[in-house]
């Protein structure tokens, strides 16, 4: 799955959960990949999505930009470090901090237990420049759109790659559009 993009450290932060532009690039180079056979791969990277709802971000700010504006941040509160920062943010589940970047997206800052990466980035809730969608959806629609492609979208092929994810058939309309809508956003 590495497009290139390494994510700093302290940073702990997902481009194919959280950043249009990146999963975009992942479509590309999966689908100009002659050996694009390996589904068994492609699947393991989708499982990296989970099974819940995510933000997604969809403005102009590289990953690199938006972790170098996370860091820059945190020195300026001089709070890089693991201790200062876990104090800032608080080690609880339900403690966060959310920060604003130069895009005027905001960005949620949590507090991961690890020695290295300990600063786990995401869009926050109803941030400008992002939306949220459930997991499956997305995964069902990169899939689709990965191995299916075609421009008319049919119940049956939208059953046929979330039958390869472990998914259950779409049979509600409801989801039916969402999975339309989100390969529509990923073609633009």
């Amino acid at each position: 799955m590495n497009i290139g993009y390494q994510i700093p450290e302290p940073l702990l932060f997902n481009p194919l959960k959280h950043h249009l532009g990146f999963i975009k690039e992942f479509i590309n180079l999966k689908i100009e990949d002659e050996s694009n056979a390996d589904i068994k791969n492609l699947i393991k990277d989708l499982k990296h999505l989970g099974t819940s709802v995510m933000d997604v971000y969809t403005g102009s700010l590289s990953i690199i930009n938006i972790c170098k504006e996370v860091e820059e941040f945190l020195e300026q509160k001089d709070i890089l470090r693991r201790e200062p920062f876990s104090l800032w943010e608080g080690i609880n589940m339900n403690n966060f901090r959310i920060i604003s970047l130069s895009d005027s997206s905001q960005w949620t800052l949590k507090y991961h237990n690890n020695e290295i990466r300990y600063v786990h980035l995401f869009p926050a809730r109803s941030s400008p420049h992002s939306f949220r969608v459930k997991s499956n959806t997305l995964k069902s629609a990169l899939l689709y759109y990965i191995i299916i492609g075609k421009d008319f979208i049919t119940g049956d092929d939208l059953n046929k790659v979330r039958m390869l994810l472990g998914l259950s058939p779409v049979r509600d309309p409801v989801d039916t559009e969402a999975i339309t809508e989100m390969i529509e956003i990923l073609r633009d």
